[in-house]
């Protein structure tokens, strides 16, 4: 077994025995970004490529950025199309997170989309970085690549929320990532996160996907927010992305002098 596969089998292995793991996404198109943030030793980092202006090329070199350092690369694709989610995948990237997730149709497309036969309908090329660049491991790739892969699926509007529990029926589902914005539209109280009927609201939907033995993820801000997430129940947590920590640091900094 590889190291890279050592490390993608590793976060999978970590959601799966409800450990918490900490990340931040990327959207600077920048390998030595990544880098620093990964020798900084973060689980994770999420690869935007629905809203940072990234190419694959450049998201393939960031995705050995973050290997370098023994942190887990995943990308977010720009939308659920299958072309999408497979060049993601062959890449190198370790997992895939497919956005505006509304319904369990959509969730059944997407996970298709991340699995080989029998499990799923993704396209099959041994030559390529995911594949090894060569045809001598071909017979064992699916299998390998099924086990491997970290599946994830951003619910993000109040169509998603209401459809939870039908986006929960599908399989081979390793994460829902929330969008905890849409949750205070969900729960009448619109762009307030910490409003006491959004937080119970909140904790229904990660009791109802933990019961599921689904990783929750959402994002982060501050300390005081991870710390609350947790407590929740959330064990997937993305704080910031690596401009806002870049700012912020140098704000802090201007502010201070």
């Amino acid at each position: 077994m590889t190291k890279n596969n050592k490390q993608k089998k590793s976060l999978k292995k970590k959601l799966a025995k409800e450990e918490f793991v900490l990340g931040t996404w990327t959207v600077l198109p920048s390998p030595a970004v990544i880098n620093v943030i990964a020798a900084a030793g973060f689980d994770y980092v999420i690869i935007d490529m629905e809203h940072g202006p990234m190419t694959f090329e450049k998201a393939e070199d960031m995705v050995r950025a973050a290997e370098s350092k023994g942190c887990t690369p995943l990308l977010r694709v720009p939308a659920n199309e299958e072309w999408l989610i497979l060049r993601g995948l062959e890449i190198g990237s370790h997992g895939i997170l497919v956005p505006q997730i509304t319904n369990k149709e959509a969730a059944q497309k997407a996970i298709s989309a991340m699995k080989y036969y029998p499990q799923g309908t993704r396209g099959f090329s041994p030559y390529t970085r995911s594949g090894g660049y060569t045809s001598l491991k071909a017979k064992t790739l699916a299998k390998r690549k099924n086990r491997e892969t970290l599946t994830a699926l951003l619910v993000e509007g109040v169509e998603g929320i209401k459809n939870l529990g039908e986006i929960l029926k599908i399989r081979h589902l390793d994460l829902i990532y929330l969008g905890t914005y849409d949750l205070t539209q969900s729960a009448g109280h619109p762009g307030e996160p910490d409003h006491p009927e959004v937080q119970k609201f909140v904790k229904k939907c990660v009791k109802q996907i933990r019961n599921k033995g689904v990783a929750v993820g959402c994002l982060a801000e501050s300390q005081v927010k991870v710390k609350q997430w947790k407590k929740l129940g959330i064990q997937f947590i993305a704080y910031g992305a690596d401009c806002s920590l870049l700012y912020h640091a140098c704000l802090d900094i201007k502010e201070r002098f």
